[in-house]
């Protein structure tokens, strides 16, 4: 007999930590996420109304690139990780990926966000700023969960894509994309030092 894996879902893994000058540019990025935590009034805001434990300008700003250049230059990075995403994913696009938002996240010890999608978009990420010890990972749920009615559970050494849900675990400087239908979560964060991100959509 043979098995033959079908409509598979490519999660895409890169790290921007080999690329000379990493560690001056990922200090400055992560200097300018704290500096916008801290002067977003609007972003500061809307985390209070929405119980988001920490800091995001997911609801205030929507120019990062044209703001602070340590995410103009995050940009050139993430474009080319995008392009080479969609050709792997062997997309028949009229023009290359181009990047429609981009948001902070500042997640403080004891928070966390529930699953959700990015509608209006075809790929998302995140790229991990600073991950302390015992930071929260990126949970992904298998697609097919709503669908499969009475399957049963599957056994604890079942392969990573076989399981119903899947941790990845980032360190400063991973870039992980995903198709934006994907649904994800970030559990509970249990580092004791806050975990930043910057979380983008390609359209």
């Amino acid at each position: 007999m043979s098995l033959r894996p079908l409509f598979v879902t490519q999660v895409y893994e890169a790290s921007l930590a080999d690329a000379p000058g990493f560690s001056g540019f990922n200090d400055g990025l992560a200097e300018a996420c704290r500096m916008l935590a801290v002067e977003d009034g609007a972003g500061r805001a809307w985390c209070r109304e929405h119980g988001y434990r920490g800091y995001t300008s997911y609801g205030s700003l929507n120019d990062l690139p044209q703001r602070l250049p340590e995410f103009a230059e995050l940009k050139r990075h993430l474009d080319r990780h995008a392009t080479a995403y969609a050709r792997a994913l062997n997309f028949d696009l009229a023009r290359k990926p181009r990047l429609d938002t981009m948001w902070v996240n500042i997640l403080k010890p004891g928070g966390s966000h529930s699953g959700h999608i990015h509608p209006h978009a075809f790929l998302s990420g995140t790229v991990y700023v600073e991950v302390p010890d015992g930071a929260s990972a990126l949970k992904l749920e298998d697609p097919r969960l709503a669908m499969m009615m009475a399957r049963p559970s599957v056994s604890v050494d079942a392969p990573e894509a076989e399981r119903p849900f899947v941790y990845l675990a980032p360190r400063s400087g991973t870039v992980l994309m995903w198709e934006s239908w994907l649904r994800h979560e970030v559990p509970v964060n249990a580092a004791k030092a806050e975990r930043i991100s910057v979380s983008f959509n390609y359209a």
